[in-house]
Order: C-alpha cells, then structure tokens, then sequence
C-alpha cells in the first residue's frame, strides 16, 4: 500500500518542476494549502444535500406545484399478465415485430394488443409533471444560489478580471475559507447528482450526463489537489450562469406558462451559447493552456486537467448542437415544448397518433392481402421528448 500510495501521489506528475509535498506541508503560521483530505468532507455533505433535497420537494417545491395546479396524471395501468411482464422485465421494454408474432401466438392475442399493453406497461413508470417539476425546482434553486454565492466571491477577487493571478506564485496560493466552502459544497453537490442519476428521470443523454458528472468531479478533484482553485472557481461560475435558467423554462414549461418558457429558453440559449462557446473556449481554456505555460510551464498533471477541460468543451459542442435543434424546433412550431436530451415514453397524444398510423396500417393490409388486421413489418412509434 506504501508502494500504490508512493507511486499514487508521485510530486513529478503532480506538482510542477522544482517543487515537492514537503514544500507545501509546512505553510507559515495562519496560511493554509489545500490537501487532499480535505475532498472527504465532500461525501457526508453529498449526503447531507441529497437530504436537503428530499424535503425540499416535499415541503416546498410539492406545495408550489399544487399551487400552480400541477398535479400527478393518472395514466391506464396495463392488465396483469405473467408472460408479458416477464418479457418487459428481462428482454425488451419495446418488443420488435418477432417478438410481436411470437407472442401473439403464444397468448392468442392480437398484436396490436400486445402493443397497446407494452405501451401502457411503459406509461406506468413514467414519471409525472409533478415529479419533474419538483426535480427542476430543486436545481434551479441550488444553481441559483451557488451561482449567487460564487459571483459575490469572485466579484472581489483579482484573477475574476485578470486570469494571470490565477498562476502568480503557483502553487503557493492561500486556500481562504471561502474559496474551500465554494469548492466542497459544488463538488458535494456533484457527488450527489452522479447517485442520483440512476433514480432521477431517464434521459437521451444519460451517458453523456454521468460522462459530465465524472469529469466535473475529477477536475475539481484535481483542481483542488494541484491548488488550481483560483481558475476552477472561474469554471465553476461559468457553467452555473446558464443551468439555473434552463431550469427555469422546464418550470414555467410543467407550469403551461408557454410565453414565460419561451422568453427564459431563448435567454437560456443565448447565454449557454455565450459561456459555453465563447467565454469558456477563449477565457478559461486560454489561461489554462496558454498563459500558464507562459508562467509555470506544463508538467503532467497540468496535460491531465486541460484535457479534462477539453472533455468538457466537447460536451458543450454537443449540447449546443441539441439546443440549437430545439431553437429550431421552436422557430418553427412558434414555441418551446420538447427537451432533445429527454427520453420519456409516450404522452396521450402519442397514443393518438400511433393508433391512427395503425388504423391506416389496418386498412392497408386489409385491402391488399386481406390478412384481417396482422401485419408482418415492424410496428410504428413515435417517442416525443418532453420535459
């Protein structure tokens, strides 16, 4: 264990040339270094947030949405069949055509009924508007008030306004008690999310998601440890100036104030844009790439964390890409209603349109192969994202 330890924690990936452990062990009396003990404090506060969270949708963001008259729908629940819910449970939540013809002959029932049964089997473990509602109030209010909290701190800080204080006197930079609240508790809150991903709503971009989680937490992680805190602070504030309005529009979206979601998506949109595209790219990943060379030359966990930030800015492209979509969308509809990033079954109207495309299938293979309502392609669906 010495040895992995040791070989773990070697001062020449980690520290830059010409400086060792036992340089920053000792600080002068009052000073203190970030350690990496200190990231432990971050996993019972992950908890103690994951708590706060828990009755915060029950205590408050459950009454707002009862105020609002956001209410659980009541979806069909699909008739109790051995056979069927063994085939959801451990093969396949949509069955293609095979499976549909084999099934048919096995329970003797119409394949379209088999399909009608899956689809409401689905239904039930969506969640409700409700539920979302509260999970974007949530976030909207952390988001809100770390950003609140981290744009006061920068405000009065010199690298907020010249990012070259971000590498004076590398790595001999105070750790102050605010800079270490604001670094635990957006790393907590972090943790937090990566569990409670596998229980929160589904998405399309689950993957991408816990890809994010994990790099927001290895580079705070690192950050911390290398003492780069002055520029992960940057970081940090950069991504939460646009989450909390994304939040926002979901809530007026679940609230149907249609004018409301469009006004803050398109805010949304213009500010992710902005940070994402252009703040991040040419403020944060300049400094890092280019004026720390400059000033501290690399070493090689400084090629760790900027390629950890150029994870990031890949994410950003692909995200701007899915809300560029959704922009479009809206353009043309005249207003915002579907999240790309969503991956949530069927709304009624999509039981509307599915049975009609079935009915003109019907009708088709009634009149050229008189097959009484069976066909043999693979069944029609439409999956609309919503948040």
């Amino acid at each position: 264990m010495a040895a992995l330890s040791a070989w773990f924690w070697n001062e020449r990936f980690w520290l830059p040339h010409n400086v060792t452990w036992a340089d920053l062990a000792d600080p002068a009396p009052g000073v203190e270094y970030p350690k990496a003990g200190h990231l432990l404090s971050a996993l019972p506060l992950a908890l103690g947030i994951f708590a706060v969270r828990v009755v915060f949708e029950r205590c408050i963001a459950g009454p707002c949405a009862s105020i609002l008259q956001i209410q659980t729908e009541l979806s069909r629940r699909a008739q109790p069949n051995a056979v069927l819910d063994k085939v959801f449970t451990s093969i396949t939540k949509s069955p293609d055509s095979k499976h549909l013809e084999g099934l048919s002959k096995q329970l003797d029932w119409d394949v379209r009924k088999i399909q009608r049964w899956f689809r409401q089997r689905r239904n039930q473990d969506k969640p409700s508007n409700r539920t979302k509602f509260c999970e974007s109030m949530w976030r909207f209010t952390f988001y809100l008030c770390i950003f609140t909290y981290g744009i006061r701190f920068l405000w009065q800080s010199p690298w907020m306004w010249d990012t070259r204080h971000c590498w004076y006197n590398y790595p001999y930079q105070v750790l102050s008690s605010g800079l270490y609240y604001y670094y635990i508790t957006e790393l907590a809150f972090y943790w937090s999310l990566m569990f409670s991903q596998f229980t929160d709503i589904k998405r399309k971009d689950f993957l991408i998601m816990f890809i994010h989680h994990l790099a927001t937490i290895s580079l705070i992680s690192f950050s911390y440890v290398n003492n780069m805190l002055r520029v992960g602070s940057l970081v940090m504030c950069v991504h939460d100036t646009s989450d909390f309005l994304l939040e926002a529009a979901k809530l007026a979206n679940y609230a149907k104030s249609q004018r409301l979601c469009d006004i803050l998506f398109v805010v949304f949109s213009m500010i992710f844009f902005g940070t994402r595209l252009i703040i991040f790219p040419f403020w944060i990943l300049n400094t890092t790439l280019f004026e720390s060379w400059e000033i501290i030359g690399p070493y090689p966990s400084w090629w760790l964390f900027n390629s950890l930030l150029l994870v990031l800015q890949l994410l950003h492209v692909i995200w701007s890409y899915l809300i560029a979509r959704i922009a479009f969308k809206a353009i043309m509809r005249g207003k915002v209603g579907k999240d790309e990033r969503s991956d949530i079954e069927s709304s009624s109207e999509e039981e509307t349109e599915t049975t009609l495309k079935e009915r003109l299938k019907t009708a088709q293979s009634r009149g050229e192969n008189g097959t009484n309502g069976h066909f043999g392609s693979k069944p029609w669906s439409q999956n609309h994202n919503t948040w």
